[in-house]
């Protein structure tokens, strides 16, 4: 769905100039990137087959539920295609040649070199430990970039931007809370891989929130109708359609664990809107229309809503016990 006028459209190429002062520097020289071979053992040295009996042992205090959580990170950091092909359905900010020199397609690149290092990471490093079935996450790899996603977003950068606020804000949670678990079970080389990742997710987050902090600036009525339009269809994660070839509710199973150990919950969720409220100045922006009054509010009231859906999470969690079987850990049980 086409869904931008081309007023609005005119109104992001005047942009450009805005976007390379104001978004651009927001992206690292590669020279100065972090690469995954500085986190992994080195194969050209002799001791690399200490490093990773070394790496083999740390893994070894990880439990189960803790390796689904992070393939499942990581699996979502290796869809990446799909994510490149989302931004580059949307309306004036495209990369329309695949080498566009625009600000916009020089930050859609970018972004996305800089995100390639993330799923390369953890792929290495989880192959490493031993504690996992590569061959399993690599179909669901496969299964989930020829699946897709579909955020909902109608080619229409205003959706699509603050879908990707949202987002890269979800993944910095989920990381560092990844990071955490990992120095709290005694991986602390790993807890540095989970973090450094999660600071990316943040500096991404940082940028793409300025975009729609433009928006509100120029265009709050438009941004506002924006906001609440992701908001009543609710963000749906990148891996939505996530799929190994057996489970065909891989996704929720996955979102449980996430949520049962505190990697990523419905309070994340609602904590997340209500920090981009509060980032974008949502409920002192006057002189809307009544129908963008009706989207802030809305909004602005959404937070402690979500939050009851949170108690309500919990509780289905507390009476448990039930179990789930996950092929990316040779089909061992955990806690769902």
């Amino acid at each position: 769905m086409h869904s931008l006028s081309p007023e609005k459209i005119e109104m992001f190429k005047s942009l450009e100039s805005w976007a390379e002062e104001s978004i651009l520097p927001f992206l690292r020289p590669v020279e100065k990137c972090w690469q995954p071979q500085d986190y992994l053992p080195e194969p050209s040295s002799e001791s690399f087959y200490d490093e990773v009996r070394e790496l083999r042992k740390r893994a070894e205090c990880l439990p189960d539920d803790y390796f689904v959580c992070l393939v499942g990170d990581m699996i979502t950091e290796e869809a990446l295609p799909t994510y490149l092909t989302m931004l580059n359905t949307l309306d004036g900010t495209r990369d329309e040649t695949g080498a566009s020199p625009s600000p916009w397609a020089v930050w859609g690149r970018a972004w996305t070199a800089e995100e390639n290092r993330h799923g390369d990471l953890l792929n290495k490093y989880l192959y490493l430990t031993g504690r996992v079935d590569m061959k399993q996450i690599e179909k669901t790899i496969q299964y989930l970039i020829g699946s897709g996603m579909d955020p909902q977003t109608e080619n229409n950068p205003y959706l699509g931007f603050i879908y990707t606020s949202f987002q890269e804000r979800a993944t910095a949670i989920s990381h560092g809370n990844t990071a955490r678990h990992a120095k709290d079970h005694g991986d602390h080389k790993l807890a540095t891989v989970c973090g450094l990742i999660a600071a990316d997710e943040k500096r991404h987050e940082n940028a793409y929130t300025r975009i729609v902090e433009k928006l509100f600036e120029i265009d709050p009525e438009g941004a506002m109708l924006g906001l609440e339009d992701m908001m009543r269809k609710k963000i749906s994660m990148p891996a939505h359609l996530m799929y190994d070839g057996q489970d065909k509710n891989l996704f929720e199973h996955f979102s449980l664990v996430a949520q049962r150990t505190g990697v990523y919950t419905a309070k994340d969720y609602a904590g997340i809107l209500e920090h981009l409220v509060k980032r974008w100045n949502v409920e002192s922006i006057t002189g809307l229309s009544a129908r963008a009054q009706k989207a802030q509010d809305f909004v602005c009231g959404l937070p402690p809503r979500i939050l009851r859906l949170e108690e309500r999470a919990q509780s289905r969690v507390k009476k448990g016990p039930k179990t789930g079987a996950f092929s990316w850990i040779f089909n061992r049980e955990v806690a769902l």
